[in-house]
């Protein structure tokens, strides 16, 4: 059997926790949902678990006492009510778990908290700046992994939901997951009617069902493990670079004088 990997809360246990100074969590905030017609409803939580774990793997091994909470697997799923266990997650409730989250870190001297997420219709930066000003002793911030890196080197067809990004690091995930190829949609996206919305200067909530015919946007044809593997490799080091640099840094004095 392995042993609990410290970094990772879940598996890790008292004795160890008393004895550790953590300086940063991360909260992994991922999903339940269709992916097009070949991918897992969760998706967006598998890769968040592995990336994170990875990461807080890579920074602990460098010295970051960093601590991995579990994964949050419901997002908010305001334009898929009408598909069957795309199960929602309203803003105002996340509002209230990351209040009660980052009331419990910071009553116990955590001094970072990282949103880690995974899910486009996940947004978390108005939340953050208001409960910064709630609670000024812990230093908050968030990462969305789709957009450290795009990829663009990797991978041919970019898409925003069961791409060939996400394709690719479920079959280098969980390969036993993943519906063989001739189950795969197209991916093809629905164009807006409104010339604003088309140009992207506009902006409302997609019916997801009316915007995309497979529940997928962008196509996966060219998604391989070995791609997979690659960008895996690529987040998890960029991930982890930042929580080795976070953890070493005074939350009070992140800006120097230019």
């Amino acid at each position: 059997m392995n042993s609990p990997r410290p970094w990772m809360i879940a598996e890790t246990n008292w004795k160890h926790v008393k004895a550790t100074r953590y300086e940063v969590a991360v909260l992994p905030w991922g999903a339940t949902e269709a992916h097009n017609w070949h991918l897992p409803y969760a998706t967006d939580s598998l890769q968040n678990e592995a990336m994170t774990a990875e990461a807080g793997r890579i920074a602990w091994e460098a010295g970051a006492k960093v601590a991995i909470l579990p994964n949050m697997p419901f997002g908010v799923q305001t334009g898929q009510l009408d598909i069957p266990f795309c199960i929602n997650m309203n803003p105002s409730t996340q509002m209230a778990v990351l209040e009660d989250t980052i009331s419990c870190l910071e009553g116990v001297g955590v001094p970072k908290f990282v949103v880690f997420n995974g899910h486009g219709g996940n947004d978390f930066r108005q939340m953050l700046r208001e409960l910064q000003a709630r609670h000024p002793k812990i230093h908050l911030s968030v990462v969305n992994w789709f957009h450290m890196d795009a990829g663009k080197d990797i991978f041919t067809i970019l898409g925003d939901h069961a791409d060939e990004r996400e394709t690719s690091l479920l079959l280098h995930l969980h390969p036993d997951l993943v519906l063989p190829k001739s189950d795969w949609g197209e991916g093809k996206d629905n164009l807006p009617i409104l010339k604003a919305m088309r140009e992207k200067w506009a902006w409302s909530q997609r019916p997801w069902t009316q915007a995309t015919n497979d529940t997928g946007s962008g196509d996966p044809q060219h998604s391989t493990a070995e791609r997979g593997a690659q960008y895996f490799e690529r987040l998890t080091q960029k991930f982890a670079s930042y929580l080795i640099e976070l953890a070493a840094a005074d939350a009070t004095r992140l800006y120097q004088k230019a």
